[in-house]
């Protein structure tokens, strides 16, 4: 396939400057970009997609790469190509749900259909203050990122020792953790539906209309550990933070844990796989809503800590994304 580009984070997790010379072998007549910064990024996406947009942009990078990646296309004014997640960061939340294999499997499976545009799968997105993720939220979550990032900072030579899920956990158990057992617990916060009647799910999981949830209705008041909307099942690693995202096409899946962070890590496992119905866990789908908190929390945007808010709008995003089925790919190409 001649119109492909690669942009790979040397930054990411796994970033590798020896990719440039596997998308070489794989893809000769592919754009590549090798950046270091999201300023590297903007300046190759201005200088060389904008004016030939390409047919399909393969990414390598954690979930905060590809999010920052579709918001820089979006901001430049190119239109979203098909994207493949390469999984070379941390969490991986799109790379696991679309089934992306490590990247020279990747590479050697789009050379493999020729001139074909591999299969796609369709992903809508979540939008806040103007950017676009796959999922967007505050609480542990958020607290964790950055506990973690933390964590790596101050590691020096052990960093390596401190990446990936066992450096999540260790943040969450010395970090996040304590600071909640110890500190002034959850937040309250107030959630009101702002577009078409809401949506929820019974303890069946069969899709249910919320009583009395038109628009403007309040959904929820009260404690928040976690809170957040989502159009992926996953939120990294495998945890299945949201999974009912997809259930309702053209609705956000929005979920608010109301449990304290003791209760929370007994019901870790059952939380990380899904289990439905869980003690104090909410459920809507919708196509916009507002959270308020009684106080200032952090918020993250695909994996990435953006500042604090005491005030947050989610809604449903205008275009939607085309992200590589690398599942189906496999099946196809029989490598």
């Amino acid at each position: 396939m001649n119109d492909i580009a690669v942009l790979v984070n040397l930054r990411a997790r796994r970033g590798s400057e020896g990719m440039g010379g596997l998308v070489q072998r794989f893809l000769p007549r592919a754009r590549v970009a090798l950046t270091r910064s999201l300023e590297e990024a903007r300046a190759w996406i201005s200088d060389t997609l904008r004016p030939n947009p390409p047919a399909l942009l393969l990414a390598g990078g954690g979930d905060g790469t590809i999010t920052g990646l579709l918001n820089e296309l979006r901001t430049a004014g190119v239109a979203l190509p098909a994207i493949g997640v390469l999984p070379m960061g941390t969490g991986n939340a799109w790379a696991r749900v679309t089934g992306a294999p490590r990247p020279a499997v990747a590479l050697k499976q789009i050379a493999a259909v020729g001139e074909r545009l591999p299969p796609l799968r369709p992903f809508s997105l979540v939008r806040v203050e103007g950017k676009v993720a796959p999922f967007a939220g505050t609480g542990w979550d958020a607290e964790m990122i950055q506990d973690f990032k933390n964590q790596l900072a101050a590691s020096g030579p052990l960093r390596s020792t401190q990446a990936g899920l066992r450096g999540y956990l260790g943040a969450m158990f010395t970090r996040t953790v304590p600071r909640h057992v110890f500190g002034e617990g959850n937040p309250m916060v107030s959630v009101y539906n702002l577009g078409e009647p809401a949506l929820t799910v019974d303890a069946s999981g069969s899709v249910q209309p919320v009583p009395h949830g038109d628009k403007g209705a309040l959904l929820y008041r009260g404690p928040a550990g976690v809170a957040g909307a989502a159009t992926t099942t996953e939120w990294g690693f495998g945890f299945k933070a949201f999974p009912f995202a997809q259930a309702v096409p053209h609705r956000l899946s929005v979920r608010v844990y109301g449990g304290g962070v003791l209760e929370a890590t007994r019901n870790m496992f059952r939380l990380w796989r899904g289990e439905h119905p869980m003690p104090h866990m909410h459920d809507w789908f919708v196509q916009r809503l507002r959270m308020d908190f009684d106080r200032e929390v952090p918020f993250q945007m695909g994996g990435d800590v953006i500042g604090m808010r005491r005030s947050l709008e989610f809604d449903l995003a205008e275009e939607s994304v085309q992200l590589v089925d690398w599942r189906q790919l496999s099946r196809m190409v029989h490598l």
